[in-house]
């Protein structure tokens, strides 16, 4: 609407007015860029003065502390003198050799062999012929070593150096050929250790009798020959018999066999009977002894007896009740006489 037709809207003789309009035409090329518009760079002025002062002179340089170094004096002649010659080589000195020494024997550790040479001195080289031999040089708590072979005993062997022990090994063999008892452990702490010991023909002896204290007998096999007739009337032989008093025994381990007894405990002695395998005798006689017997068995054939209680043994402990000691005994035979 124009301005006319705004203004004069209620006006009857107003007339609208004529639009025109126009439509654009094709565009025409783009004309040619004008010069640039640089201006002309005017001259550079004048640098001004530098505001620098004077230096002044230098001052002069002080004299020097040092003096003056002398002259360096002469070098002395070399002090080397002539070598002379060497002089001759003398003859080689070796002297005549001696013997070859030889290992002494321990004491504490000799050796008996029944085939060995006379004259050893108990080293395992040279071992001695028989146990008296090495008895006569061991020391306390020392071993004699009896090595395979048979040893005739016809004479008492009386043990007495303290903590000695007397060890069997493979193949050796005690044999009684006298009535007499072929050890007498009088010492304390004596060991009688893996010794395999019967006799010639039966003798009323027993193979081992034990005195002092803390004695032990481990691993043996002590045995007599066969006898005829019921065991009441064997010869009384023994494995081992105690001395009156004789304290803190331990056999352990140790088979006996084919004797009247394996052992007769005597009054007042104490000791430790265990693990030990008795069979064929009338098995262990206890004499008003106190003793504990743990763990041991009875073979074939049987004994008549396997403990024997006699009068004046004490009761109560270590035998009563007698059910406990059979049990802990593989069931043994026991004969109580008191």
């Amino acid at each position: 609407m124009c301005y006319d037709e705004r203004n004069n809207r209620n006006k009857k003789n107003c007339m609208p007015c004529m639009r025109i309009y126009h439509i654009p035409g094709p565009q025409g090329p783009t004309g040619p860029t004008g010069p640039s518009g640089i201006g002309i760079t005017g001259p550079t002025g004048p640098t001004g003065p530098s505001g620098i002062g004077i230096t002044g002179p230098t001052g002069p340089t002080g004299p020097s502390g040092i003096g003056i170094t002398g002259p360096t004096g002469p070098t002395g002649p070399s002090g080397i003198g002539i070598t002379g010659p060497t002089g001759p080589i003398g003859p080689t000195g070796i002297g005549i050799t001696g013997p070859t020494g030889s290992i002494e024997p321990n004491p504490y550790n000799l050796y008996v062999q029944s085939t060995a040479l006379p004259g050893g001195d108990g080293s395992q080289e040279k071992p001695f012929q028989t146990i008296e031999e090495a008895l006569a040089v061991a020391l306390p708590n020392g071993i004699i070593n009896v090595l395979q072979g048979v040893y005739p005993i016809t004479q008492q062997i009386v043990v007495s150096t303290s903590g000695l022990t007397i060890k069997g090994r493979a193949g050796s063999l005690i044999l009684l050929q006298a009535p007499i008892i072929p050890f007498i452990c009088n010492g304390g702490n004596i060991t009688i250790d893996g010794l395999n010991m019967t006799s010639d023909q039966a003798y009323p002896v027993e193979f081992i009798q034990i005195a002092g204290d803390g004695n032990q007998i481990l691993n043996c096999q002590i045995y007599g020959p066969n006898q005829s007739g019921d065991s009441s009337t064997w010869i009384i032989n023994r494995g081992f018999v105690t001395q009156l008093n004789s304290t803190n025994l331990l056999v352990r381990d140790n088979i006996f066999h084919t004797l009247r007894q394996s052992g007769y405990l005597n009054p007042n002695s104490t000791g430790i009977i265990m693990n030990n395998v008795v069979y064929n005798t009338r098995g262990y006689v206890v004499d008003q002894a106190i003793f504990t017997f743990s763990g041991n068995s009875w073979g074939i054939p049987q004994n008549a007896v396997d403990i024997a209680l006699l009068a004046g043994t004490k009761t109560g402990s270590p035998y009563d009740p007698l059910s406990l000691l059979e049990a802990s005994n593989s069931s043994a035979t026991i004969s109580d006489q008191r």
